[in-house]
């Protein structure tokens, strides 16, 4: 049951921009060129196909409910986001687990024992976003590459932080392969107007993960009570 905690981490960290432990092998790609768009571009039209940028800032709050299959369990999910803070309960074969990020500092509890989150993740958590696709900052990319991958074209943001795949046709975030691993967006659901992954397929630390959302509720249900 401990190796669950990790994944658990970060499926509720990459709820759009994803990510797994460890650095998985990279797609397949063909040779890359460079794209005409500019980092700005390629986020603003991410930011535009998702439901436009007044739409995603108008979220306060947002509850999702998902499901997980990992080592062979399916594992119920529910988080709660309010700014920058967040609350997920897992549950799996009758036990649950529990992150919780209050803006400041925040734990994991598994099964009675506490962990405090590293102090090396505190300074991202405090910058994350409602929408995540609005903590994109064009400045962290230098330049925009075309690749084609699976016979479609993507325009690629590369940075430090890992290379991130946007369908060129859509606008929309398709693979994340960064530092801490690879996720794909296997499709979007549309919530008030406003797209979120449906199901992503993760993979990293030695293990896959599927995570499908089955809900998604938006400025509604959530106080700041819900991360004391």
């Amino acid at each position: 049951m401990k190796k669950i905690i990790i994944p658990f981490f970060c499926a509720v960290l990459f709820s759009t921009t994803v990510a797994a432990q460890k650095t998985s092998a990279a797609p397949a790609t063909t040779e890359a060129v460079k794209s005409k768009l500019t980092p700005k571009e390629v986020i603003d039209n991410y930011i535009k196909a998702l439901g436009g940028k007044d739409k995603l800032e108008s979220v306060k709050t947002i509850i999702t409910d998902n499901t997980l299959s990992v080592q062979g369990m399916e594992i119920t999910m529910t988080t709660k986001k309010m700014g920058n803070k967040f609350k997920s309960v897992q549950s799996v074969m009758g036990q649950q687990m529990t992150q919780l990020f209050d803006g400041e500092k925040g734990y994991f509890d598994q099964m009675g024992q506490k962990t405090d989150i590293p102090a090396d993740k505190i300074a991202d958590l405090k910058k994350t976003k409602m929408i995540d696709a609005l903590g994109y900052d064009a400045a962290n990319f230098q330049t925009v590459t075309v690749e084609k991958l699976d016979g479609k074209d993507y325009n690629v943001l590369s940075s430090d932080k890992g290379k991130f795949y946007f369908d060129t046709a859509t606008g929309l975030l398709y693979t994340s392969n960064a530092p801490e691993g690879k996720a794909t967006v296997k499709s979007y659901m549309t919530v008030d107007g406003i797209k979120f992954p449906a199901e992503i397929e993760a993979e990293g630390s030695g293990q896959k993960i599927n995570i499908k959302t089955t809900k998604v509720v938006l400025n509604s249900g959530v106080t700041d009570a819900d991360f004391k």
